[in-house]
């Protein structure tokens, strides 16, 4: 996709993409082709050539971390407790997500402990759960649209 339309979309969306977020659209685009090198395998036999191209290993590419993202879900479903589980995730507000922009460990400090803190206190509170809860959470600071939105999810 973003070898095919990631010209256009950088294009349509000038001015809201972060460095960060090029370099990552960047390491994809090349991950894998004659831009980043390889090397070359001949069999003795057939002198049959193969080439094989390096990898970006950016850590969002989907490509070189499918293998690992892979292994951290096993290990983390390794975890698991034969209990009921949930899914939420907390959304800063555009106001504030703004702000992170610039103050990214804060801010980003702040979501992660304030949405635990939040679905402990609610946990732990008779009139709703009355438990003490295990939380997993993720911080995500891009949207599926790749633009800037800082959200967690959180498996409780």
């Amino acid at each position: 996709m973003f070898r095919d339309h990631g010209a256009a979309w950088r294009a349509a969306n000038a001015g809201h993409i972060s460095l960060d977020q090029l370099k990552v659209m960047s390491a994809i685009e090349r991950c894998r082709t004659a831009a980043l090198g390889g090397h070359v395998t001949r069999c003795e036999d057939c002198a049959h050539e193969h080439i094989a191209y390096n990898s970006c290993r950016n850590r969002h590419c989907p490509k070189c971390q499918a293998g690992a993202a892979r292994a951290w879900l096993a290990a983390r479903e390794a975890e698991l407790l034969p209990v009921r589980y949930f899914h939420l995730v907390f959304t800063l507000p555009k106001q504030v997500a703004d702000i992170a922009r610039t103050n990214k460990r804060e801010i980003y400090n702040l979501l992660m402990r304030i949405s635990a803190d939040t679905v402990i206190k609610i946990a732990a509170d008779p009139k709703h759960l009355g438990a003490q809860v295990g939380i997993t959470s993720v911080l995500h600071t891009w949207g599926s649209a790749m633009t800037h939105h800082p959200h967690v999810h959180m498996i409780v």
